[in-house]
């Protein structure tokens, strides 16, 4: 491995199963450089590597920086992964498995390589430089497809022993409620994600209720984007509100539940539900968590929307390289 370049540029990657992402960090962490492509799911994991160092060095070269240059590289992935080792476990939306991504890329580049999940990614990035500076205990919530958590605490990404935690999208609240992607029911994911919100959105476009978006994006949820929902809200489809904001309830229950665990300062909303209809999310998911925690919580957490937008997986993934390498030469 390459002797580490004193006050070098970072590379921050955001591996999603859509999109991946490289933004180019200079040495006082403003972005030089940034390149932005499709996944391209159904690729094996050598293509999907191939693919990663192709943008890699694509997004150097619009920061005109050498790969010689680099002093670490971070990457923000979906799926469980080995953060220790840096492996990819699985993808479920891209076919990978034991992806040994840290070694692989490490040995392309020949600098340090740090592997993170794409929420606690995201997270991280808002303790740093968002919305969550400052604080103690910060508690990132990101619904979107599905509804990612991650927690920062005293300025260490909590994990467990070898895979990534803090699964808020996984906490089950109603009994014998919706199935869940994971297999159980009744999980926060299965009430308040962008898939269950369009799910039932659907269903009452199909009933005649939702009038803007049956003409919009028709009853086929794949069509029932974020910014849909938001289109149909603002044209006047109530019963769209109201099933966006029975959702964002539900969303505050679940922070209520892991405020009780944790006790954050902040509580961080981000992901493209909360950047289409952020004051409704933040007005219901603010009282109900406020409504439902202990007593003695309500006063100590606040809600705060995600500052850092598209890229936030990218700039934590960068920081947490920086700084976890910065720790183990300390």
């Amino acid at each position: 491995m390459a002797e580490r370049t004193a006050g070098g540029y970072w590379v921050g990657f955001d591996l999603g199963a859509t999109k991946m992402m490289a933004v180019v960090f200079d040495p006082d962490f403003k972005i030089v450089g940034r390149r932005r492509r499709k996944t391209k799911s159904g690729n094996d994991g050598e293509e999907g590597v191939d693919r990663i160092r192709e943008t890699i060095v694509q997004a150097l070269e619009e920061a005109r920086v050498e790969p010689r240059q680099i002093a670490g590289i971070g990457f923000g992935t979906p799926g469980p992964l080995n953060i220790a080792k840096g492996i990819i476990l699985a993808t479920p939306n891209l076919g990978w498995k034991a992806l040994p991504l840290k070694q692989l890329i490490q040995k392309e580049f020949g600098q340090p390589v740090a592997v993170l999940n794409d929420v606690d990614a995201g997270t991280y990035g808002e303790y740093r430089f968002g919305a969550g500076q400052g604080a103690r205990c910060v508690l990132g919530v990101f619904p979107g497809t599905g509804i990612g958590g991650g927690c920062v605490y005293e300025g260490r990404v909590l994990t467990g022993r070898t895979l990534s935690c803090v699964e808020i999208g996984h906490m089950q609240l109603m009994p014998n409620g919706p199935l869940c992607g994971c297999g159980q029911r009744g999980c926060l994911e299965a009430l308040a994600s962008r898939l269950a919100i369009a799910q039932a959105a659907a269903a009452a476009a199909a009933r005649g209720t939702a009038p803007f978006l049956l003409k919009e994006a028709g009853t086929d949820i794949a069509n029932i984007r974020s910014s849909v929902l938001a289109q149909s809200i603002a044209a006047g489809d109530k019963a769209v509100e109201a099933i966006v904001r029975e959702a964002a309830r539900w969303l505050g229950v679940g922070i209520a539940n892991a405020v009780n665990l944790l006790s954050p300062d902040v509580v961080v909303l981000g992901g493209g539900l909360v950047e289409a209809m952020p004051e409704l999310f933040m007005e219901e998911a603010d009282r109900t968590s406020h409504a439902r925690v202990m007593p003695a919580f309500r006063d100590t957490f606040k809600l705060a929307t995600a500052k850092l937008g598209d890229d936030a997986t990218a700039t934590g993934a960068a920081a947490w390289a920086r700084d976890s390498l910065d720790q183990r030469q300390a």
